[in-house]
């Protein structure tokens, strides 16, 4: 097994020759992703300094992409998160609750994926809410957190929402506060046939509006005939909503959000061997009992599968809902607490961003001690240039290929990244794993770095065969627990 091993050492391996067989049938989004997991935390990108808080120990670290498909940029996004998150805990039971699309929606899904995901979390949060408030069930306003994940362990396309909900809410009037039945919130079966009429109305009202596009296998569903007989036949099926137990409590409630929330397709651990052709990672096969297995595919397989899950530019998938609305969320909350006759939380010491920088990115390698941040360092990522300037190095760069006039090594590939272009040598700068700093990028490291404005990267790459070429595999009709 390799020891550190990162989805950033396939995409450096084998990404250029994905790029070059998919080229015509890849999106501005999986290109960008692609980019940024291979340049997150190397010189390409500049680098920052830490400080030990507990022996002043510095050293020198290299700056991360930040995309939220990264699987090493999730866990300040993930702390920042969760402390906000804190303050809005109350001391009830949660529950767990998970909507799961069908197959044969999920492939709908994957070619209109801003706008069925959309209608899945709408869906979910009107389906919870509008049975809590039924008399029959529990008569209250609930809130709750709706999070999206598209992948199964297997990394097919598997879209489904997790949501966690308090057990109870304010009565209808605000007056109660009205609490469920001890381990039991909402029956599933009720849910479900709920889940599936909302679904499957606001998805047909998105088909009259013309809001939905079908391709490849799926181009016959443009037909309204067709689309319709696929409705019905989804009507007939059983939509699987399933309710976990109950949590032990607020501070359970937070560690098993930590694990939802800023989670990407797959974890850096999870993998276990990259060769020049093949990726071997491991995965839970929950149809046996989450039997932990190893499944080994090609290089070009992994990385298609990977970019099944990238998200549109702008899409939230942390959603909430009810008395957890951001519209009204103070507000309500203060009243909850009313009614639960407990106190307001304690106000936090000093400006938001300064909690935030307290937070451990690392630990010390000489005392354990939290590496922190040094305020005074200014090393950001460079500003783009104008487009006009951008053409110009970028036509530069393209002559250059030919005759190496800088006494360099002549240069692989001229990339298009996340608002930038790189102009990367061979001779790859010093690349540390996750965890790693490596060593200050020295100011005249072997390698130059052109910012790119998006503009500069043309209109985006959008066609029918993508989606075929990208397409959802064997889905499982099972859901599946990430």
């Amino acid at each position: 097994m390799s020891v550190g091993l990162e989805v950033a050492d396939i995409f450096r391996r084998h990404g250029d020759a994905y790029r070059q067989a998919h080229d015509d049938h890849m999106g501005r989004v999986e290109r960008r992703v692609m980019s940024a997991i291979e340049l997150c935390r190397t010189a390409e990108l500049g680098g920052h300094t830490e400080v030990c808080s507990e022996c002043g120990l510095v050293r020198c670290a290299y700056n991360s992409c930040r995309n939220r498909h990264c699987p090493k940029c999730q866990g300040q996004a993930r702390a920042e998160w969760l402390a906000a998150r804190q303050a809005e805990l109350l001391p009830v039971p949660y529950f767990h609750v998970v909507f799961t699309l069908p197959a044969p929606v999920a492939e709908i899904a994957f070619q209109n994926k801003e706008r069925v995901y959309a209608i899945l979390f709408r869906a979910a949060a009107e389906t919870l809410r509008t049975i809590a408030a039924d008399p029959k069930h529990l008569g209250a306003e609930i809130g709750l957190v709706a999070v999206l994940h598209t992948w199964g362990q297997n990394l097919h396309h598997h879209p489904h929402v997790h949501c966690v909900v308090p057990g109870g809410g304010p009565s209808l009037g605000g007056t109660r506060w009205v609490a469920c039945r001890p381990g039991f919130f909402l029956p599933v079966r009720v849910l479900s046939r709920l889940f599936r009429r909302l679904f499957l109305d606001e998805l047909y009202d998105a088909f009259e509006a013309g809001e939905l596009g079908f391709f490849g296998d799926l181009a016959n569903l443009a037909r309204p005939a067709t689309f319709t007989r696929q409705l019905r036949e989804l009507r007939r099926v059983e939509w699987v909503v399933y309710a976990k137990s109950p949590f032990g409590g607020p501070a359970q409630v937070l560690a098993y959000l930590g694990r939802y929330t800023h989670r990407v397709a797959i974890a850096n651990s999870r993998l276990v061997s990259v060769t020049d052709t093949d990726v071997a990672f491991r995965w839970k096969d929950y149809r046996h009992h989450g039997k932990s297995k190893l499944l080994t595919v090609r290089a070009d397989e992994f990385i298609r599968r990977f970019l099944l899950h990238t998200l549109p530019d702008g899409f939230h998938r942390i959603r909430h809902y009810g008395f957890l609305a951001n519209g009204h969320r103070a507000a309500k909350l203060a009243l909850c607490r009313m009614l639960l006759d407990i106190p307001a939380p304690a106000p936090m010491i000093g400006p938001a961003d300064e909690a935030v920088s307290t937070l451990p990115l690392d630990r010390c390698p000489c005392c354990g001690g939290a590496m922190l941040r040094r305020r005074d360092d200014h090393a950001r990522h460079p500003a783009a240039p104008s487009t006009a300037s951008t053409f110009l190095l970028a036509r530069q760069l393209m002559s250059n290929r030919k005759r190496d006039t800088t006494g360099l090594r002549t240069p692989d590939v001229i990339r298009a990244g996340q608002d930038r272009v790189v102009h990367q040598t061979t001779a790859n700068p010093i690349r540390p794993h996750h965890g790693d700093t490596g060593t200050e990028p020295a100011a005249s490291a072997p390698h130059c770095r052109l910012a790119a404005s998006r503009a500069a990267l043309g209109p985006p790459t959008k066609c029918a065969p993508r989606h075929a070429k990208l397409g959802v595999s064997d889905q499982a009709a099972q859901p599946q627990s990430p």
